[in-house]
Formats: C-alpha cells, sequence, structure tokens
C-alpha cells in the first residue's frame, strides 16, 4: 500500500507542477498578448503617427539631413581634438541653422511627444509592479 501512496503522491506532485506550469505559460501568454495589443495601440497613436511622419518627412529632406550629418561631424570633431574655438563657433552656427529648419524643429518636437508619452507608460508600470520597469542597469556585469 505504501508503494501505492507514494506513486499517488508523485502522481499528484506532477500533475501539481504541471498545473503551475501551464498557468504560468498561460500568464506569460497573458502577457505576450497585452504587449502586443498595446505595441498596436501605440502605432495607432496619433503622437506615433505623428512622430513616424515628421521623421520621414526629415529623411527626405536633404537639406535638413546634411545639416545634422554637419553638426554630427563637428561634434565628433570637438570631442576627438578637445576645445577649438572655430570648431565651437561653427557647431554655434549649425545648431542656430538646426532651430530655423522647420523639418528639425517638427521632427524633434514629435519625438519629444513620443518619448514623453512612453515616459508616462512607463511610469504607469513602474507605479503597478512597485519599481522602476525601464530603469538603467548600468550596462556592466559588475
Amino acid at each position: 500500500m505504501s508503494d501505492a501512496r507514494n506513486s499517488d503522491d508523485a502522481t499528484e506532485r506532477a500533475a501539481d507542477s504541471a498545473g503551475e506550469e501551464a498557468a504560468g505559460a498561460s500568464a506569460e501568454e497573458n502577457v505576450e498578448a497585452a504587449l502586443r495589443e498595446f505595441l498596436d495601440a501605440l502605432g495607432e497613436s496619433e503622437t506615433y503617427r505623428r512622430f513616424v511622419a515628421a521623421d520621414e518627412a526629415l529623411q527626405a529632406d536633404d537639406d535638413a539631413m546634411a545639416l545634422l550629418r554637419e553638426y554630427r561631424r563637428k561634434q565628433r570633431q570637438l570631442q576627438r581634438g578637445g576645445f577649438d574655438e572655430s570648431v565651437m563657433a561653427e557647431l554655434k552656427r549649425l545648431q542656430t541653422e538646426m532651430s530655423n529648419d522647420e523639418t528639425i524643429q517638427r521632427q524633434q518636437a514629435a519625438q519629444a511627444e513620443l518619448v514623453d508619452l512612453l515616459q508616462r507608460t512607463n511610469d504607469v508600470i513602474s507605479e503597478a509592479i512597485g519599481e522602476e520597469f525601464a530603469r538603467s542597469t548600468g550596462g556592466g556585469c559588475c
């Protein structure tokens, strides 16, 4: 009888374990379904659509893209070569041009709105789980 009881206990434990795994899988599936639903809603949001349209317009604007490339090139030049007054003056000039470029400004504003929406989303998730959801882990191993 003892062997039968041990066998029944083992079967019961296996069934409990399988049930827990199924519940865990179900919870994972629910999270993944909710994530897909969230991503669909985000993709349909006016904020995201404005960002995509503004980014596509920026990519299609050769003058604005050339301005951004030149600005980044000058930034790298300043970082590699140390402080150089002429490079700094050129950076300021380029920054003024960028702030006067409607395509760049529209893309930056749309990006800021999207980042704000995603930050608010992060705040809601963080509050619900009781810790910072999208915190930086520092990228190091130690």
